[in-house]
């Protein structure tokens, strides 16, 4: 009876520790060094156009939660920062292609369908990545709906300097997002593997 309780004890432990958000993706390029960086900003709808089927609610704590991550490492949010963070959502295609977009409008604001998936970036993509439309720098893993993709680009030099992708900030596979817990741990899963640690103080 007492082993019975044991492992049930253990399985329950194993099963309330697991997260539901795994990371698909963290790399660093062109050597960058994320240090060298002392402030940032985050992509505004206003310099692109928000994923279809996310609301404005849910980029504000999207961007909220990413604000948060890079201000316990020591970053500062500024407004003219060369440090742009990107924020991508991989949708399907029918909601990429529905309403029609207009023509002209966002032209390069998501990438390359994949069995019936886009990611789609609020700042165009190929504005700044070589070789994106041709699949050269294209990591596979991010073509499953709601996988969430942060990047981080030098806007000034169009140069990528980190991408991190988390799947998946969809509740249950309904298209709807998770709340705002879920989110915040979507986003601290996106930096787990970001190359500049948290500040002493936030560190658990």
């Amino acid at each position: 009876m007492k082993k019975l309780l044991g492992l049930l004890l253990l399985v329950a432990a194993v099963l309330t520790g697991c997260s539901p958000f795994n990371l698909v993706t963290s790399t660093t390029y062109n050597d960058a060094n994320l240090r060298d960086y002392q402030t940032f900003r985050i992509v505004t709808p206003n310099e692109g156009k928000i994923p279809p089927g996310m609301t404005m609610v849910t980029y504000y704590n999207i961007a909220a939660a990413i604000r948060e991550q890079m201000a316990e490492r020591g970053y500062t949010e500024d407004p003219s920062s060369p440090l742009l963070i990107n924020i991508g959502l991989t949708v399907r295609h029918e909601i990429a292609t529905e309403p029609a977009i207009p023509p002209g409008a966002y032209p390069y604001a998501w990438g390359p369908f994949y069995g019936g998936y886009a990611p789609w970036f609020m700042y165009p993509r190929g504005y700044y990545w070589p070789g994106y439309y041709s699949n050269a720098q294209v990591i596979t893993g991010i073509y499953r709906e709601g996988v969430l993709t942060m990047d981080m680009v030098n806007i000034d030099t169009k140069t990528p300097l980190f991408s991190a992708s988390v799947g998946t900030i969809l509740d249950n596979g309904d298209s709807q997002f998770r709340n705002l817990q879920g989110i915040a741990e979507a986003v601290q899963t996106l930096f787990s593997k970001f190359p500049v640690p948290l500040l002493p103080q936030y560190k658990k």
